[in-house]
């Protein structure tokens, strides 16, 4: 019963799948796609870009030697350098002084033999001494030269000359003869002074290198942010044109709507390139600006600055041993060092010095002379007894004069010569110091080897990146070539139809990469040719660059 029951409703259903068939099922295509419209490239006004400037090579540069803040305090402390160099030669400029008064004094008198009759005894002097003083740039030695005058007038019964000019002239001479003979601190002073002329010029030379070689290095970054950006346009171009050409091709049947999609996704990318580069380029200018311009108020901060000089590169490779040898002999980090040793030296010597006994000769000359105005002889009896007339030798009446004229004839000479002596017992700390000064002698040895090898490395790297970056130029210009030429034939290709339009942009990819490589490449070429010239510190010979005319220690 079963089985009939159920070839009957098997029966049913095939009868009326008979009279109703079914539609039948269409096999699982997609869509055709629509083809999408144009969008053009529209680059926008870069931000604080409202007019053009064209910038050469040589106006940078001497535009950051203008303005750049941390060169203008280098200069400074070169040109205070010198003016220090001054300041120590004034310790053998003379020193001129005078000691001059005017006295009156009034003295009691209670012996007969005070000359006063009254009990009180008045004298009165007028007094100059201009003097001449300093240090010996020689030997160590020091002068004194002084004259004395003066006009002495008195009320003293016993006075036979009234009044009267008393003068002399005095030389001093102090003569050391272990101690300061060969060196002392005046010379001290006056050499670590030149040598630090010599060390603030090297500074200053250094800082100039820095920043010549940074404005050099910007310089070839905005160029090549330039040419970054052409090369992305163009790329959208190239896609432009590709996708004017698919478009057609589809309007003849040609191709399917799916390649000008391919096309708008390539533009698509390009222009995110084009905007990518355009930022790029005001970084680079902003950095460019930020070393040449004189402060935030400068016009040149709205400009866009074009670069116009060619990079030059035809020279060959230098040497390494003539690289490293220059390097070693201009570099200012050494010069900086061995300033530094010498200066060192000038301490262990005046250390030194100082731990040796002190012995000076001391000479002393001096004339004198006398005169005044002649009393006549009151009758004493004290002088009567002595034998004493009154009467004064021919040299003495006169007037100031004939105080002078009694100095200059030499006739009251006082000489001395002695010998003065020092002689510090242990001198403990005069010892220390010498001990202190050959412990810096020798960590600035040690640190000017460290220089110099750092110096060896840098040559090194940097003559390295310069062979590297021409040899890399030469390949991305071949490259650039051949990706071109590679890019026309797979267009021909695709328009015999033996190609593919993803072909095509694949190449087309390949080509702006390829000239975005090779504009890269010339860019770095041009920062290494400068990290080469400051690595040789030949940056100031090949850019003309006098760095402290006239300052000199």
């Amino acid at each position: 019963m079963k089985s009939r029951s159920t070839w009957l409703t098997l029966l049913c259903v095939t009868t009326l799948l008979a009279q109703n068939p079914p539609a039948p099922i269409a096999p699982n295509e997609p869509a055709t796609p629509a083809v999408p419209s144009v969008k053009p490239l529209e680059v926008p006004a870069r931000t604080g870009s409202s007019w053009e400037v064209n910038l050469t090579l040589e106006e940078v540069i001497r535009r950051v030697l203008d303005n750049d803040r941390d060169l203008e305090v280098a200069r400074i402390v070169a040109q205070e350098a010198v003016l220090n160099v001054n300041g120590a030669k004034g310790a053998y400029d003379p020193i001129l002084g005078l000691n001059a008064y005017h006295l009156k004094s009034v003295t009691p008198v209670a012996s007969l033999l005070g000359g006063s009759a009254d009990g009180k005894l008045t004298q009165k002097q007028l007094y100059a001494d201009p003097q001449l003083s300093g240090n010996v740039p020689w030997l160590g030695g020091t002068y004194a030269l002084d004259f004395a005058s003066s006009r002495q007038s008195t009320d003293s019964t016993f006075a036979t000359l009234n009044p009267q000019f008393p003068t002399s002239v005095n030389l001093s001479l102090t003569q050391p003869l272990w101690r300061g003979l060969r060196f002392d601190e005046n010379r001290y002073r006056l050499q670590v002074a030149r040598k630090n002329v010599s060390l603030s010029n090297e500074q200053l030379r250094q800082r100039v290198i820095e920043i010549v070689t940074q404005a050099i290095q910007a310089y070839w970054e905005v160029d090549y942010a330039y040419r970054n950006l052409a090369v992305q346009i163009e790329a959208v171009r190239l896609a432009e044109q590709q996708d004017l050409s698919n478009r057609r091709q589809v309007k003849q049947g040609i191709l399917a709507p799916v390649d000008v999609i391919q096309t708008q996704t390539q533009i698509s990318t390009f222009q995110q390139n084009v905007f990518t580069a355009q930022a790029g380029l005001t970084r680079a200018e902003n950095v460019l600006k930020q070393l040449i311009l004189a402060n935030q108020q400068d016009p040149a901060w709205n400009a866009a600055l074009i670069p116009t000089t060619p990079l030059h590169y035809e020279n060959d490779l230098p040497l390494l041993s003539d690289a490293l040898q220059e390097a070693l002999k201009s570099r200012p980090e050494i010069a900086e060092a061995k300033a530094n040793i010498d200066i060192n030296g000038l301490d262990i010597r005046l250390n030194r010095e100082q731990a040796r006994p002190q012995i000076n000769a001391v000479a002393k000359v001096s004339a004198q002379g006398l005169s005044g105005r002649a009393l006549p002889f009151v009758a004493n009896p004290f002088l009567t007894e002595l034998g004493l007339t009154g009467t004064l030798p021919a040299i003495f009446p006169g007037g100031y004069t004939q105080s002078l004229n009694n100095v200059a004839s030499g006739i009251f000479p006082t000489v001395q010569l002695g010998v003065q002596m020092s002689l510090p017992i242990r001198n403990r700390t005069a010892v220390a110091q010498v001990a202190v000064s050959a412990a810096e002698g020798k960590r600035l040895a040690a640190q000017q080897q460290s220089v110099e090898m750092a110096v060896e490395a840098d040559v090194r790297n940097a003559l390295q990146s310069l062979a590297a970056a021409r040899s890399r130029l030469g390949a991305a210009e071949s490259a650039s070539k051949f990706a071109d030429e590679q890019y026309q034939s797979e267009q021909r290709q695709l328009q015999a139809g033996t190609s593919s339009v993803f072909l095509v942009l694949q190449r087309q990819t390949d080509l702006i990469s390829a000239r975005s490589r090779e504009i890269r490449a010339k860019a770095d070429l041009g920062s290494a040719l400068a990290d080469l010239d400051r690595a040789t510190a030949r940056t100031l010979i090949s850019q003309r660059i006098d760095v402290v005319p006239g300052v000199k220690p």
